[in-house]
């Protein structure tokens, strides 16, 4: 039917009534078009053609179109309500060069679809790419009739005066819904997305939508949309609705039935412009603002395969396996202590410690010897006279030193000293820990509002979300360290009651003999396992590299109490105070910051880093060397060229404290072959660097202590080495799971989700997972080890006890 009009419109509302024969469900549509081409033309003075033709599905239709007519294609199909077909749209433009493109209009019953052709989509810094072969699938709305014949109208149109030439088919996508556990193959490009429907089975609440590729690039972007029109599929447009990711060769996102209330929802996939967004090479700038650039080819192969997810009765299987395990460790416990005999002579043993919670004594008898109160004494009262200075020199200068010349001081006042240590991490802890808290439930509330599952760097094949929360596995697989750090606490609780019961008792053993007891640093180091534990989990609620800092913070804390707890059991006296360590350790974590932010390829911040590493290296160097009798002034300079040229030039003499020396020249060398290594290498992970440096000098200190423990004649008992045994078998499982690395904030997301994993342990803990469970079980080892190594010193005379 070919329609020619030279009327002017001289009414706005119609040119001429519709005709009767017309259908009436197509009148208003129908003279609405022919109305408004016929005003136009007149409006213009100009004839204008409109040609209407009756097309059919998987007929490719060679045509031309030009400024003076427009081509309406009809199409009609068969819609029912059990079933759904995929419509899609394509069009070539045959010419290179056009004076203005062509514009497309799919009218269908509930929604309008156009797009130009050349196709220009931008890139970063405005670059316009034209793709002259498009292909869109119309959105299919739904029926509730259960069989309704639907009709759709493409309108093609143009500016250009030139006649252009192009090819359109209409065909139907045979396999538009998905099917459960059936992978589904196809093709995308950035003119050429893809969309497909999936509906629920009943029974099923939790699928997972995997898409997959052979090849890294072309960078595209998958999408789960609501069934509603318009579908959002384009690269410019594609983040509007719904949730979405960036994906190189894996893309997964979890999908729940309640966030869609007709219980479907689409699968769309789209490849991007650009590879920047997905770590791919940007191209370059071009010369003048409105140039096109050939994108090249940017087609991409996938496949896309929906899932089950799992269901309550695996969430409840999770829990208890967590719960269970930690438990198993209170009970082992109880059981330990209730086997083992107390004895009132032997209060410093690990398992007599514990079987205090199987025995029961009453207080009532013991006399209470220390009249003074503890608050009454202050440290600096023994260090007021200049002759106890000159003592302290007499004494800490020796070159064999007992435990008893470290051990001077009264012990309430260490005691008082110590506990600080204890509340000063317990302040920090809330301090640190509520706004952590508050941050990361805005991050989640981020994620889930807008959809951005690049925001979050999650194994997106092992992220059971529970409420509002995507990733609770990797939350609760955290609860390790909280248990186990209560577990350790108490342990300690109970040792220090019973050494406490021991003092009140004047008992020979507990005032004389052994390494001194300090407890405090024992209460900061699991108050620090715990906090790990919570501020692990506040880290998986959303891992990204801007909150990296709470998964390792107390990490910081525990390795460093940890050094300073295994220094303070033969140097009690001279140990660090509190609040001087923890200034260190708040030192430590804000270069951690400053690493993660300025440190990635920057060579100023690691040479000003690896300058202060090496200058704090030198001075706790001779820190520990000479015990804390030098001094830091204007005649530093010239005492260090004072004792080279005595010791060196005018004679050759070895160092006086031998052990000391060789250790601290082991920790040079380890800690300055780390900061060549930074300065070498510059590692992207500011923060793992950072811990990899605190691990290696514990590890380092740690196996001196054990060597010179034996080497001076010292023994080991039987739990202590079990515990070491264990520990270190543990520590070598935990450290294999950690380097598998599920993901990593180090790369941009999509790059991230290739290291993705399906779940290893009851379908819900992943490799990250048992990496929580195994490490929090080698750091409470860990612990116990630091706890009873030194047992077998209880009998044994402080005088006789060497310091290493």
């Amino acid at each position: 039917m070919v329609l020619r009009s030279y009327w002017k419109c001289r009414l706005k509302s119609s040119c001429f009534p519709a005709p009767r024969w017309i259908r009436p469900g197509l009148a208003a549509l129908f003279w609405f078009c022919v109305t408004q081409l016929v005003c136009g033309a007149g409006a213009l003075g100009e004839a204008k053609f409109v040609i209407q033709k009756d097309a059919e599905f998987d007929v490719t239709y060679n045509d031309t179109v030009k400024s003076d007519n427009q081509t309406i294609y009809a199409f009609n199909h068969t819609i029912s309500r059990n079933k759904t077909e995929g419509v899609r749209v394509t069009v070539d433009v045959m010419q290179q060069h056009l004076e203005s493109p062509i514009l497309f209009v799919i009218r269908q019953k509930q929604a309008v679809m156009s797009f130009q052709v050349p196709l220009i989509l931008r890139g970063l810094y405005q670059r316009k790419y034209p793709y002259k072969h498009v292909g869109r699938t119309l959105c299919q709305p739904p029926t509730r009739a259960a069989s309704e014949t639907q009709y759709f109208f493409v309108d093609v149109s143009t500016l250009s005066s030139q006649e252009t030439n192009f090819q359109l088919r209409v065909s139907r996508v045979e396999s538009f819904t998905l099917q459960t556990d059936k992978k589904f193959s196809f093709t995308a490009s950035p003119s050429q997305p893809q969309f497909f429907k999936y509906v629920f089975p009943d029974g099923v609440d939790t699928v997972i939508v995997k898409v997959n590729s052979d090849v890294n690039f072309p960078c595209s972007v998958m999408s789960v949309q609501d069934i509603q029109c318009p579908v959002y599929d384009l690269d410019n447009n594609v983040a509007f609705i719904g949730m979405y990711q960036t994906m190189t060769k894996k893309g997964a996102i979890t999908v729940q039935r309640k966030d869609f209330p007709s219980n479907s929802f689409y699968v769309v996939v789209v490849v991007k412009t650009e590879d920047e967004a997905c770590g791919g090479p940007l191209r370059f700038y071009p010369l003048q603002p409105d140039e096109l650039i050939d994108a090249g080819n940017r087609t991409k192969d996938l496949d896309v395969v929906v899932s089950p997810a799992i269901n309550s009765e695996k969430y409840v299987i999770g829990m208890l396996f967590c719960l269970g395990i930690f438990l198993s460790f209170y009970v082992l416990t109880l059981l330990v202590a209730c086997k083992t005999p107390a004895s009132p002579y032997e209060y410093g043993s690990f398992a007599i410690s514990l079987s205090l919670f199987c025995s029961e004594r009453s207080l009532d008898s013991v006399a209470r010897s220390r009249q003074e109160s503890l608050s009454s004494v202050e440290e600096d009262d023994y260090d007021t006279l200049e002759d106890i200075d000159s003592d302290k020199n007499i004494v800490r200068t020796k070159k064999y030193l007992c435990v008893s010349d470290l051990a001077r001081k009264d012990k309430r006042i260490l005691s008082k000293k110590y506990q600080i240590y204890f509340w000063n991490i317990a302040t920090i802890a809330v301090f640190y820990a509520l706004p952590v808290i508050q941050l990361v439930i805005t991050y989640q509330t981020v994620v889930n509002v807008t959809g951005n599952q690049d925001i979050c760097y999650y194994n997106f094949l092992c992220a059971h979300p529970l409420g509002a929360l995507s990733a609770f596995n990797n939350i609760l697989s955290n609860l390790g360290y909280v248990m186990l750090g209560l577990l350790f606490l108490l342990i300690v609780l109970k040792r220090d009651v019973t050494h406490n019961r021991a003092l009140l008792r004047n008992d020979l053993n507990a005032l004389e003999c052994g390494i001194p007891k300090h407890f405090g640093v024992y209460y900061a180091m699991g108050t620090a396992l715990m906090m790990e534990g919570l501020l692990s989990a506040c880290y998986h609620v959303c891992p990204n590299y801007t909150n990296f800092q709470f998964d390792t913070s107390f990490m910081y804390m525990i390795a460093g109490l940890c050094m300073l707890k295994l220094y303070q059991k033969r140097h009690p006296d001279i140990n660090a105070s509190a609040y001087t360590a923890y200034a260190c350790l708040a030192a430590v974590i804000f270069f951690s910051v400053l690493g993660v932010v300025f440190g990635r390829g920057n060579m100023v911040f690691w040479i000003v880093f690896s300058v202060i590493h090496i200058l704090a290296t030198l001075l706790l160097s001779t820190q520990l060397y000479y015990m804390g009798r030098w001094r830091l002034d204007a005649g530093i300079m010239r005492r260090i060229v004072y004792v080279i040229y005595t010791d060196c030039i005018r004679q050759c003499s070895g160092p006086m404290y031998i052990d000391r020396m060789v250790l601290l020249v082991m920790g040079n060398i380890v800690n300055w072959s780390l900061a060549a290594y930074g300065l070498i290498e510059r590692p992207n992970d500011f923060a793992s660097y950072l811990l990899a440096i605190a691990i290696c000098n514990l590890l380092l200190y740690f196996a001196f202590y054990i060597i010179m423990k034996l080497r001076s004649g010292e023994r080991i008992k039987c739990l202590p080495v079990v515990c070491i045994l264990f520990t270190a078998v543990v520590w070598g499982f935990a450290l294999y799971f950690f380097f598998q690395g599920l993901s990593t904030w180090q790369k941009t997301p999509a790059e991230s989700r290739e290291h993705n994993r399906d779940c290893i342990l009851l379908s819900f803990f992943d490799d990250h997972d048992i990496w929580h469970f195994l490490s929090s079980i080698a750091m409470f080892g860990s612990f116990l080890v630091l706890l009873t190594m030194d047992d077998d010193l209880d009998t044994v005379q402080r005088d006789k006890i060497y310091v290493f």
